[in-house]
């Protein structure tokens, strides 16, 4: 399959998206939107891998959203309903709905994962990479919540998720200001894991991350997945009450855990199954 914004590859049990047009810097262009869910929904779906890891070309992981999109949701409605604002309200709120959707699936996915960003990582790209599980970053890169440069509130994601990943007083003022976030200054607040003197160290060491990760168990990984989240969401009484639910129906000693176990006492790498596609109709 040939996408305009993506090259895909999968090499083992890691998946690769790599954003591929950097003479635009990798702007999110309306394919984009259709795009990235699409692909991480095929994965996700069909167990194609174990962990994804998305990275960038060019001298910017990407600028944000392309205006071409931001036309688009400015005629939502207007030729169904060109004289009643409820209605064209509501068309544009379920755009929004729409492209909110294209990082949720990120969130949603069975496996991890890895964002490795270089240079800029701009608007709609602070959205993307805090759906991510995991952030790694290069010395020159910055993260801006641009929406606010422009007139507006950040819409696709950057607040739920970024109030879970940075204090909230700097959240508030790199929303309020539009102000860049250093690389080195990320990592001291946490947004990032680690930073890396460029693409190519980076990149080697994200791809090293997702192999430690894609030889462990692809049940318990999941498992792990879903219980982060949903501790993020909840409170910690419910997240415990939701791990016992889970561990009663998930955890099957005699199969993952076993063969742990006995490769340990082997001294030999465990191999264990992937997850299994999920069916449809």
């Amino acid at each position: 399959m040939t996408y305009r914004c993506f090259n895909v590859e999968i090499e083992g049990a890691v998946a690769h998206l790599q954003m591929k047009r950097p003479q635009e810097l990798n702007s999110m262009v309306p394919e984009f939107w259709k795009e990235l869910p699409e692909i991480v929904r095929d994965i996700d779906r069909e167990a194609r891998a174990r962990v994804i890891v998305v990275s960038s070309t060019g001298k910017h992981f990407t600028a944000g959203m392309d205006l071409s999109v931001f036309a688009k949701s400015t005629t939502i409605g207007t030729q169904a309903a060109p004289q009643e604002r409820g209605r064209k309200a509501a068309n544009l709120r379920q755009h929004v709905l729409d492209i909110q959707e294209t990082f949720n699936v990120i969130d949603r996915a069975r496996m991890p994962v890895l964002a490795a960003i270089q240079g800029g990582c701009v608007g709609g790209g602070v959205d993307f990479a805090s759906a991510c599980d995991c952030r790694y970053a290069t010395e020159d890169a910055f993260f801006v919540v641009q929406e606010i440069n422009i007139g507006m509130t950040a819409d696709v994601g950057t607040f739920p998720r970024l109030c879970h990943l940075l204090p909230q007083g700097m959240v508030r003022e790199l929303a309020y200001t539009g102000r860049r976030l250093p690389a080195k200054k990320a990592l001291e607040m946490g947004l990032v894991n680690e930073i890396f003197a460029d693409q190519e160290a980076m990149l080697a060491h994200v791809f090293a991350v997702a192999k430690d990760i894609a030889d462990k168990a692809p049940l318990a990984v999941h498992g792990s997945k879903v219980m982060i989240n949903y501790a993020r969401d909840h409170s910690i009484a419910d997240g415990l009450d939701y791990i016992a639910t889970w561990q009663a129906g998930m955890y099957n000693p005699e199969t993952d855990m076993r063969e742990a176990l006995t490769a340990r006492h082997e001294k030999r790498a465990a191999s264990f199954g992937d997850m299994l596609p999920m069916r449809r109709g």
